[in-house]
């Protein structure tokens, strides 16, 4: 299944407002109450608003033509109290949306993040960690932005251009349809120009997320960039990654700001046709100045919070880009599903503890790397998985251990097909140690037990009594005086390369799998070390089975069996003499 997420192209509207409202509407299940509030206030501020025009064009046409200072004093009193009524009600709007933006960023984050731990390891192989993180950190506070920010300014302005205009129309149906025409040109534009908005606002994301992933593999092997004095190249990667950066975010500045010029255009064209035209009217005896001055404020009341709109569509239409980049991680089904266990299929080796029957896998857009394979691992065995680079090995272990499904044919454990196996019954029994070992920020201690079912959550002291039963504890000398306390950096930093294979060795064999995998395990480490690391898989009860990829001849030539793998099939190869001339062989006609 191809995981790799897709980029935008010129004129392609992914996300609608209607998917996206779908998309969010599960995180603002909880938030009904804080919405509520939150549009009331909008509502009440909106009405002091539209109210001000009223109040200003009466005081104009009653207090000040009579000189009535009295009664202009009661309706300044008026006038203030509507001002401190409606910034009260938007002070008290923006603390209810703020609240419901963080609980979106929350809840988002979570989701995209619980989406990301149930997708399989072919997701991540096909996608850049440094743009998977751009989705959590900076796409989802772009949503969060909107909704804390412009989301009730959005229904606020439209609230009062919606009644400004009704009142224009109202007061002066031939004022106000002057006064609209220049803002239903400008809303023509606007829809013609929002589509580009979007797509530049998404390459600028994607571009972001581009230059999140440049840094981020360039910095995770700096070690490497330093060692071969390619600094020049960093630097030159970065900016390239940063040039493309800068200009997409340019281009998706100019879009997202090509709106406010446009709309106050509109305002100013409002303002001038109404003012000349009240002019006119004033002249012929049909309009007060009171009025004319209250009908520019409402002019005034429905360009204002356009403006604003404008503003608000370009963050509308970043936050659109965002969820559709969030969008795609959480629409992703993963294709390791499980299976009823009365569906799987009764295999023609029942006695195998693993087996591969028509076995066949090609990664996406590639060629087979597997093709019918039939496979045979026995309880107590050793068995070995030679053969040239790139050849299926890695593969092969994977899909024993149920990292990939194969594209043709079935993977049998125990007799049963192993996608009936839930995710914990199948980590419980097969074990995988990989040639770069992951660990974790914390200690040796945490490392070890690191998803172990019966000790996560316990204390050193039971992991030392677990390890002694074992027989294992004499290994942790070679962490030196502080042992399982010994403190581990991110990455498994603060430990050599030996110390980290040995917990990652420590970590499979405490759990006592039915079945372990070793993926070049022991291909960077002293030969000390690897017979420290043997003597650990000795510690393995005789029932287990192991499965090792390895080159070095000495790591696999005490298996009781050697598998070639090449070629899209996987041979028995004997003994390790034919193993090395099968090899050979493979390498003279590659």
């Amino acid at each position: 299944m191809d995981y790799a997420l897709k980029t935008a192209t010129p004129g392609e509207n992914r996300e609608s407002l209607g998917s996206a409202w779908q998309a969010l509407k599960p995180l603002l299940g909880d938030e009904s109450q804080h919405i509520t509030i939150a549009v009331v206030c909008v509502i009440v501020s909106t009405a002091a608003n539209l109210l001000g025009p009223v109040v200003t064009a009466q005081i104009i046409d009653t207090a000040i033509k009579h000189g009535d200072y009295g009664l202009l004093l009661r309706y300044a009193g008026l006038l203030a109290a509507v001002y401190l009524v409606g910034l009260a009600a938007q002070y008290l709007q923006t603390l209810r949306m703020g609240t419901v933006g963080r609980n979106v960023l929350f809840k988002l984050r979570g989701r995209l993040f619980d989406q990301l731990s149930r997708l399989p390891i072919a997701f991540f192989a096909q996608n850049r960690a440094g743009d998977l993180i751009s989705r959590v950190n900076s796409d989802t506070d772009k949503i969060n932005q909107f909704f804390s920010q412009a989301l009730m300014q959005m229904f606020g302005s439209l609230f009062r251009v919606a009644g400004a205009g009704i009142l224009l129309l109202v007061l002066n149906w031939r004022m106000g349809l002057i006064a609209l025409a220049p803002a239903l040109a400008i809303l023509v534009i606007t829809q013609m120009l929002s589509r580009w908005v979007k797509h530049a606002n998404r390459k600028s994301l994607e571009s972001l997320g581009t230059l999140s992933g440049d840094v981020s593999e360039s910095l995770a092997n700096f070690q490497v960039i330093v060692a071969f004095n390619r600094v020049d190249y960093f630097r030159e990667k970065f900016g390239a990654a940063n040039q493309r950066n800068y200009r997409a975010s340019v281009t998706s500045g100019v879009a997202s700001g090509l709106f406010a010029p446009l709309y106050t255009l509109a305002s100013s064209a409002g303002y001038i046709l109404v003012l000349g035209f009240g002019v006119w009217l004033i002249i012929q005896g049909q309009l007060s100045v009171g009025l004319l001055v209250g009908y520019l404020l409402y002019v005034s009341s429905f360009y204002d919070p356009l403006r604003q709109l404008a503003t608000v569509w370009s963050s509308l239409q970043t936050m659109m880009a965002a969820m559709d980049r969030v969008s795609e991680v959480l629409k992703l089904k993963t294709n390791l599903v499980e299976i009823p266990r009365d569906v799987g299929q009764v295999p023609r080796q029942p006695g195998a503890l693993l087996a591969f029957e028509g076995v066949g896998f090609s990664y996406p857009g590639g060629k087979p790397v597997l093709d019918k394979v039939d496979l045979m691992l026995e309880r107590g065995r050793t068995y070995a998985l030679v053969g040239p680079t790139g050849g299926g090995k890695t593969t092969t272990a994977m899909l024993m251990a149920r990292l990939y499904d194969p594209t043709q044919g079935t993977v049998y454990l125990e007799g049963r097909d192993i996608r009936t196996f839930t995710a914990a019954e199948r980590a419980a029994k097969i074990g995988f140690i990989l040639q770069d070992p992951f660990l974790l920020a914390g200690t040796v201690s945490d490392n070890i037990i690191y998803g172990h079912p019966d000790l996560g959550g316990t204390g050193k002291e039971v992991v030392a009594e677990r390890m002694a039963a074992l027989g294992m504890s004499g290994f942790l000398s070679r962490f030196g005086e502080r042992g399982l306390e010994t403190p581990v950096t991110g990455a498994g930093g603060g430990l050599s390369l030996g110390q980290k294979q040995l917990v990652a060795f420590l970590r499979a064999v405490m759990r006592e799998p039915d079945i372990l995998i070793l993926d070049e395990a022991t291909a960077n480490i002293d030969t000390v070390t690897e017979q420290l690391l043997e003597d650990v898989l000795a510690r393995l009860p005789k029932a287990t089975t192991k499965v090792i990829i390895a080159h070095r001849l000495n790591t696999i030539q005490n298996a009781d069996e050697i598998f070639f793998v090449g070629g899209g099939a996987v041979t028995a190869a004997g003994s390790m003499a034919h193993a090395m001339d099968m090899l050979l062989g493979h390498d003279r006609t590659s």
